[in-house]
């Protein structure tokens, strides 16, 4: 068992010439995922940036091609949920509405959600805006005394 390598792990080996070696790893990359595309984190949520200030966060959401009516945003404690439900149909130029005379007819749905935790978010004057498939959102701080204190030891 000693001396094994997993599959496409690109270590001291993969940084010699050895063309034993870029034969494997041109196999495992030609059946990894860009070859047969499988469900991933990254493929079915949306793309977040949170920025902490002092008073507020700020907090961008990248939805391309998503309307203001199809994401809901909520806060709830300390915790903001961004869920977007999104439907498109699609069709080719054969189709007629009003008769009915489908030749072709799609539609897919696509339903994503994200839950943030954000310490000491308060519920007035949070903001958001949709803007070229950005969406941003402003959540003030609630700017109580702190919770937690260091005790010295004597």
């Amino acid at each position: 068992m000693a001396g094994l390598i997993p599959f496409n792990r690109r270590n001291e080996l993969a940084n010699s010439n050895s063309n034993l070696v870029n034969f494997y790893n041109l196999l495992d990359d030609f059946f990894s995922d860009s070859f047969m595309p499988a469900r991933t984190l990254m493929r079915d949520t949306f793309k977040i940036d949170i920025e902490e200030l002092e008073k507020e966060y700020l907090v961008a959401a990248e939805l391309p091609g998503i309307a203001k009516e199809e994401i809901d945003i909520n806060v709830d404690d300390e915790y903001l949920t961004i869920s977007v439900n999104h439907c498109t149909e699609k069709s080719n130029d054969n189709t007629v509405e009003e008769g009915k005379n489908y030749i072709h007819r799609e539609r897919q749905m696509c339903s994503m959600s994200r839950h943030i935790r954000l310490a000491g978010a308060k519920l007035d004057g949070i903001k958001a805006k949709l803007d070229n498939g950005v969406l941003n959102i402003t959540i003030p701080k609630d700017l109580k005394t702190a919770k937690s204190k260091k005790i010295d030891i004597q």
